[in-house]
């Protein structure tokens, strides 16, 4: 009920403020029990990645790469105190308005974990206990503020009030946080132990990169190795609960558990692996000795049935991806459902306890991470996450070249300057990388060792330069007489072509 006096504006924004934290805190306890990904605030965020129009998106991981999330989650922290404010300013004299706008945003919540994949109808009571937590503390604060606003009461009431909400939050939060972690897949990582390969992939000779002469290393390190998926919070996912699901046009349906793939002979491969947002020049590309078992032997054991031309496989957290049955089944391109990286087990933000890598085609077709089920099926039965948002259906490797030195716009000595740098066609291989300086001839690069057509190359060429501006520019041709085109294409709808040009300046 409204009376003459109101409460000033600072006092009804921070109620609303104290509201959002108290309902946060009581939904991230909540979702501590039942599933991290139930936490309303982790809800909303996942729904906004699935919402984001294919443009925005790149330009996300084109602007921002691996913070692309921390972005998100930070602007709808500031949006969500916008608006908690707001509906503190809209209640000055009566709690209804803000009541009706909390009651709003906790809806979106309810909606927002109902409408998540991977989460069970339990997983509600989550963005429920946020609604209610949310509506009660307004109530509550509103009501001693306007008691005291009306009668002049001791302050010394709301401000404890205030403060065993923050309090509480805290607590609750905390508490929410130890409970997510106490499901933690970095113990059951370590409890992995070593991986030793049956087959290990081929020792790597030293002249396989130019490093000391500005190429990365031929391997990348489990910590510098490119990451780009759609999981706001990474999936911990432990091996005693962890199991594939290899089900559809098979023969038989098979369900593997952790330790039926940890005991069979495990295979080596060196492989390079290529995100389809990498822009030209990108860094989203890397390469890893990685660890497992034949996706192929697999597919045999299920018995893949004539007609079949998806594999469609899903992540733990409702992530899907489609790739071509055939490639799966390509001894000779040697698809892995890989448990290892670089002699550890997988790192759990690359997917522990285990993922897909299919060399030769861009992740999104290639690279499930977290894997729990595979259903071979046809391409018209079943769409992947990235093929209802435009993406092509099969996403062969392009063939591109990059320029790591100089860097863009660095200075260097005049005389001889070295210009080096990567290619890489998977599943093809490169054969020539060529530079041309200032529009002047193609000058052929001397290339490192070929490892295998799965993994790229370096290569290195040395110019006389004057003082003054100049630009290089790279080209790569693969093995099947292809030379990458000139011609400049953004990354949707199937990867990003064009030369490679950098600017540097002599002096």
């Amino acid at each position: 009920m409204s009376s003459g006096r109101s409460l000033r504006r600072w006092r009804a924004a921070l109620l609303g403020v104290l509201a959002l934290v108290a309902a946060l805190a009581a939904g991230h306890l909540v979702a501590g029990f039942v599933g991290v990904n139930a936490s309303p605030y982790l809800a909303v965020g996942n729904g906004a990645i699935d919402l984001t129009p294919v443009g925005l998106k790149d330009f996300a991981v084109r602007t921002f790469g691996t913070y692309d999330k921390l972005v998100l989650l930070s602007g709808m922290a500031v949006a969500m105190v916008a608006v908690a404010a707001v509906a503190g300013l809209l209640s000055r004299r009566t709690p209804v308005p803000g009541l009706v706008v909390i009651t709003g945003v906790g809806l979106v919540g309810l909606v927002a974990v109902y409408a998540r994949p991977d989460l069970d109808v339990v997983a509600l009571l989550a963005p429920l206990a946020s609604l209610v937590a949310g509506v009660a503390t307004f109530a509550f604060l509103h009501r001693l503020a306007h008691r005291e606003a009306v009668s002049d009461a001791s302050r010394r009431t709301v401000l404890l009030a205030g403060a065993g909400v923050v309090v509480g939050a805290g607590v609750a939060g905390l508490g929410g946080q130890l409970l997510a972690g106490s499901r933690d897949a970095a113990s059951s990582r370590e409890a992995v132990g070593r991986l030793v390969p049956a087959r290990t992939a081929p020792m790597i000779p030293a002249d396989a990169d130019f490093a000391k002469l500005g190429t990365p290393p031929f391997l990348t390190s489990n910590a510098r190795f490119y990451r780009v998926d759609t999981a706001l919070s990474v999936p911990q996912v432990r091996t005693e609960d962890w199991s594939l699901r290899l089900h559809g046009m098979v023969d038989r349906e098979i369900r593997y558990r952790y330790a039926d793939i940890r005991n069979r002979p495990l295979v080596e491969r060196t492989i390079t692996m290529t995100c389809v947002s990498n822009e030209v020049g990108g860094t989203y590309v890397s390469t890893a000795n990685f660890v497992g078992v034949d996706l192929a032997d697999l597919l045999d054991e299920a018995g893949v049935r004539p007609g079949a031309e998806q594999l469609f496989s899903s992540s733990v957290d409702g992530w899907t991806s489609g790739s071509p049955v055939a490639a799966a089944l390509d001894r000779t391109r040697g698809a892995l459902l890989a448990i290892g990286m670089n002699g550890e087990p997988l790192p759990i933000e690359h997917g522990f306890p285990a993922r897909l890598v299919i060399p030769g085609l861009y992740g999104y077709v290639s690279a499930t991470k977290w894997v729990t089920d595979l259903e071979v099926t046809t391409w018209g039965a079943r769409q992947a996450y990235w093929l209802k948002r435009g993406w092509s259906r099969e996403a062969p490797i392009k063939t591109e070249s990059r320029i790591d030195t100089p860097k863009g716009f660095e200075t260097v000595p005049s005389g001889k300057v070295r210009v080096a740098g990567i290619a890489w066609a998977q599943h093809t291989g490169i054969t020539k990388v060529e530079l041309r300086m200032d529009n002047g001839p193609w000058r052929e690069a001397v290339l490192s060792h070929e490892v295998d057509v799965r993994t790229w190359r370096m290569w290195w060429l040395e110019f006389d330069v004057a003082p003054g501006g100049h630009q290089v520019v790279c080209r790569a041709t693969d093995k099947s007489g292809y030379t990458q085109t000139e011609m400049r294409a953004g990354t949707v709808p199937d990867g990003a072509t064009g030369w490679h040009s950098i600017a540097f300046t002599a002096r």
